[in-house]
């Protein structure tokens, strides 16, 4: 095959979105939503998988994992104001974020004399025009780049791309813990706006963190935003969007959040489909463990949440034999399982039947 065919074929396949590997973003097309559709979020709380809101008492929200999307992608991230607040105080904080490991940033070889520029893109849809301010932040060195976004027309999905600078200062850390983040700023208070938009990598400092930001998405309760298509990308031109399948998607977001429900139910709710079955074995002057493998080696040790499967209250089993829920325990835990166990010597009857939720937490 000639050099110019080869070209060819490559540049057909970035076309199709057939380039693998290239997105640093996990859950871009958010097509994972494990933990579900949330209302009433007045503080920072994750809804789509790797997606996080920052609200910092502005107003009152509801996230959805919505079907409404541009052409080519079946779901968005939609935001939707249901308590306003015209006036934030000057700490107030309206924006999402998606964060990553260092040990999965190695190739922008920031922090030395060959660091890389990287482009994000994304499409997004608002009820109301203005600028947003959108950042990385680096949280291993403390600096941050950002730069101005304008939504130009209402209920339009547009396209953006942004390409920031590399960095020569600062390496990130080849481990497992944060390293660098994205922001999209949607509304603030003053604290925030002080400065000027860090178009060049600088130290960071909050009073340059939304200074370009004039949407107010928090003033009106028929405000809403929807995101979705989001990419970064090492270089400095942004390439068609990296499509991966659900089940690749699932794993990657499985590194972070996994639950024993089933798809569509979240942490406490009442349910026996999917809840780990299985029988007391000793008397209660010995301790019952209740081994779980996860599905996917995780982040780190996560924090682990039972629940029963009747009541759905949060640290308890069900003993179904003699219809009572008890309270459980979560020991012997790694970022590739743990062990669920009784936290008292009742209803533990050689040979009765037990069933318990778990919900594992590894986020960054």
């Amino acid at each position: 095959m000639s050099r110019a065919r080869e070209f060819a074929d490559l540049a057909s396949s970035a076309d199709a979105g057939g380039i693998t590997g290239k997105n640093l973003i996990i859950n871009g097309a958010m097509t994972v939503n494990q933990r579900g559709d949330k209302t009433g979020m007045t503080g920072d709380d994750y809804q789509i998988d790797r997606f996080k809101f920052g609200i910092g008492s502005l107003g009152a929200w509801s996230s959805s994992q919505s079907t409404t999307a541009p052409d080519g992608f079946g779901y968005s991230l939609k935001l939707d104001c249901t308590t306003a607040d015209a006036s934030p105080a000057a700490s107030d904080t309206l924006y999402l974020y998606t964060r990553f490991e260092g040990q999965n940033l190695q190739q922008i070889k920031k922090g030395t004399a060959s660091a890389k520029s990287l482009t994000l893109s994304f499409w997004c849809r608002c009820n109301k025009t203005g600028n947003i301010q959108v950042n990385l932040r680096d949280a291993d060195n403390t600096r941050q780049v950002g730069a101005t976004v304008t939504i130009n027309s209402a209920d339009t999905w547009e396209y953006k791309t942004i390409t920031f600078p590399p960095d020569t200062t600062g390496a990130f850390t080849n481990d497992n813990n944060w390293s660098m983040s994205v922001e999209w700023w949607l509304d603030s208070g003053s604290d925030f706006k002080g400065g000027a938009v860090p178009t060049a990598w600088e130290a960071a400092v909050n009073t340059d963190r939304a200074v370009a930001e004039t949407l107010a998405l928090g003033d009106n309760t028929s405000n809403e935003f929807y995101i979705t298509g989001v990419q970064l990308e090492v270089g400095e031109q942004a390439t068609p969007f990296e499509h991966r399948s659900y089940g690749d998607e699932l794993a990657r977001c499985q590194r972070y959040y996994q639950k024993s429900y089933a798809d569509g139910d979240t942490g406490g709710t009442v349910t026996n489909n999917g809840a780990l079955w299985t029988n007391i074995i000793r008397d209660v002057s010995n301790q019952n463990y209740w081994d779980v493998r996860c599905y996917q080696v995780m982040r780190s040790s996560p924090t682990v949440l039972t629940y029963s499967t009747t009541s759905g209250i949060s640290g308890n089993y069900r003993n179904v034999t003699d219809s009572t829920t008890n309270a459980s325990a979560v020991s012997n835990t790694s970022s590739s399982g743990f062990s669920i166990r009784p936290n008292s010597g009742t209803n533990q009857n050689i040979g009765d039947v037990i069933a318990v939720h778990w919900v594992a937490d590894a986020e960054l």
